[in-house]
């Protein structure tokens, strides 16, 4: 029965042996003193310990899980839980050597004081970040004059993978965007698909004054019922869910078409529900459906600039009255 406590204790006394010898090596070799020699021996296996933790809790997940995003909040989650665990090792090793609690906090308040205000007001901005989540990994978001989708998310910034927006074309451009936190203090975020995953779409097809604009008009609603209805029953139940968040509220939700009048003819307007990334292929679908729809359809003819130039027959001159020797029109002038 003595057997196992007389093995625990030489166990405890050999690893206490070999921190009291990596203790006076890294004292020797540093030229610090024994304490704080320790309080670095005891800070390194804390930093190793946790590495390892994190590295063995990946390891699981990525063997259980196959959700890309998934895997990337536990990667964050887990570094971030590190480094707050670390943060309180850290303190709790320290302390001692530090003398206080109150010593401890005036070296951390001299630190801030001299720090710059930027990456303070980075902290606080993915503090807000992690609260009110304007924004998340996977989101299309635009902010200032910047476009792209969320792939980072950091301490001190969020990463963007650019959007191009010339010519709407809505398609990466493979450019790399690092954005400092502290702009959503600063800078209203435009989230493309946050609660409510769709977005309003317009496309205006202008016709002539002399075109039947009621029969382009119905042909305009078929393509869009063909190309565009069917998304509007899966935003429904999206834009239910979303009510529960925000007030949002949309009383029609199925494609429509609006008609104005513009110089060049009769602009009708077809307004429908898409998918941000899908923008420039359902445009190019509609559009091509509505090309070959009026290609044989004498009575439509689509609009565009034009200038009408109109000839009239200019009136005879006047006889240019004169004094004598004047010349009359037909009449050669006498010498």
């Amino acid at each position: 029965m003595q057997s196992e406590p007389s093995a625990v204790s030489t166990a405890s006394g050999a690893a206490g042996g070999l921190v009291d010898s990596a203790v006076q090596a890294i004292s020797d070799v540093t030229t610090l003193s024994p304490e704080v020699a320790r309080e670095l021996l005891y800070s390194a296996l804390a930093v190793l310990a946790l590495w390892a933790l994190r590295l063995a809790v990946l390891r699981v997940v990525n063997q259980r899980v196959e959700d890309v995003k998934v895997r990337y909040q536990w990667r964050k989650t887990s570094l971030y839980v590190a480094v707050f665990v670390g943060a309180l090792l850290f303190l709790r090793i320290w302390l001692g050597a530090l003398g206080s609690l109150a010593t401890f906090f005036g070296l951390v308040a001299a630190g801030l004081a001299i720090a710059l205000k930027d990456p303070l007001v980075n902290m606080a901005g993915w503090v807000f970040i992690l609260w009110k989540r304007p924004l998340s990994p996977g989101d299309r978001v635009s902010i200032r004059d910047l476009t792209g989708d969320v792939i980072d998310q950091r301490v001190f910034a969020f990463t963007l993978l650019e959007v191009g927006t010339k010519m709407g074309a809505g398609q990466s451009t493979g450019r790399i965007i690092h954005v400092p936190n502290g702009w959503v203090f600063t800078s209203s975020v435009l989230n493309h698909t946050g609660a409510f995953a769709y977005v309003w779409n317009e496309i205006g097809v202008v016709v002539t004054f002399e075109s039947d604009w009621r029969a382009t008009k119905a042909l305009l609603h078929e393509i869009a019922a063909e190309h565009a209805g069917v998304l509007s029953e899966d935003a429904e139940r999206t834009l239910r869910r979303a009510a529960q968040r925000y007030l949002i509220f949309y009383s029609k939700l199925t494609p429509t078409v609006y008609t104005d009048v513009l110089d060049s003819g009769v602009r009708l307007t077809l307004r429908y529900l898409v998918e941000p990334r899908r923008v420039r292929g359902s445009e190019q679908n509609i559009w091509e459906a509505i090309l070959d729809a009026i290609h044989d359809r004498p009575e439509i003819d689509l609009a565009y600039p034009t200038q009408r130039v109109i000839h009239s027959p200019m009136p005879p001159a006047a006889p240019e009255a004169s004094g004598d020797g004047a010349r009359v029109e037909g009449i050669p002038r006498a010498e």
